[in-house]
């Protein structure tokens, strides 16, 4: 919605400052009309474009490294999840309860992170994350991954591997733990809204200056229109791409599925050979 927003309204302020260029020419004197002021407009005008072609172009490239950074993040994650999921398996059954817990996090944050996609099925608490407010994940979903470390620190080995099986736990989990906070602040937005605002300040220089040096025929105004559309997309995109978890571009979760199948499939009793 809020990349829906910011492209309406930049769509909107750049027909507006064409407007007041294309009808306000009338009302300007005579000089202000004259050849040199029209070529004074345009050198003005390219300086812009410009610069507003420049900053665009570092826009999208930074939302889209941003974007990037989330997906590679996730796949990263999915695979901590399965390496500690393989660890608490080779403890024993005492860690059965922190593995049912992990398996139990993953699909809750399946379903929390990515709500218009089908949930994971099996028995799991429910949470809804405001991804609108740029909040990846609530308080529950924190609680359950911290009850599963506990359970794996309270743990009491009896002898040297387990011990050491315990210590490899302990030190996955932390890496997790880390992992999922570094996600947590990633969901935020990296563009700047004043940097955002000026560059629309500047297009609307632009399309104003269009406004005044543009002719009076049809084939001008729809050529301003597709302009105006295509920045506005543009900034449909650069705003979608920042906000790697909402809106129609959002970041795969098949990594944090795979990691789940893993985790059913380590969960499977063994194939008993003949």
């Amino acid at each position: 919605m809020q990349e829906t927003l910011s492209a309406l309204v930049v769509f909107a302020l750049l027909l507006a400052g064409t407007g007041v260029g294309f009808f306000g020419k009338a009302y300007l004197p005579e000089e202000h009309r004259r050849h040199e002021t029209l070529q004074l407009i345009q050198l003005v005008m390219t300086m812009l474009v410009t610069f507003a072609a420049l900053v665009l172009g570092l826009l999208t490239a930074s939302a889209k490294s941003s974007f990037d950074t989330v997906g590679n993040d996730f796949r990263s994650y999915a695979a901590e999840l399965i390496q500690l999921d393989a660890a608490l398996r080779q403890y024993g059954p005492e860690a059965q309860y922190s593995r049912t817990l992990l398996r139990a996090y993953t699909a809750a944050a399946i379903a929390a992170t990515w709500p218009g996609e089908d949930p994971p099925s099996g028995d799991y608490p429910r949470f809804k994350s405001d991804l609108n407010h740029d909040r990846l994940e609530g308080i529950g979903l924190g609680e359950m991954l911290n009850e599963s470390f506990v359970a794996v620190r309270q743990l009491q080995p009896l002898d040297s591997y387990q011990q050491h099986t315990q210590a490899e736990c302990i030190a996955r989990f932390e890496r997790v733990i880390q992992a999922r906070w570094k996600l947590i602040e990633e969901a935020h937005s990296s563009i700047s809204k004043p940097f955002l605002t000026t560059l629309t300040f500047w297009l609307m220089i632009i399309f104003l200056c269009f406004g005044i040096v543009a002719p009076h025929n049809a084939l001008a105004v729809v050529m301003i229109v597709l302009g105006a559309v295509s920045i506005a997309s543009a900034v449909y995109v650069i705003v979608d791409l920042d906000t790697p978890l909402t809106g129609p571009i959002v970041s795969s979760s098949l990594p944090m599925r795979d990691a789940l199948a893993h985790l059913d499939r380590a969960s499977a009793p063994p194939l008993v050979g003949h």
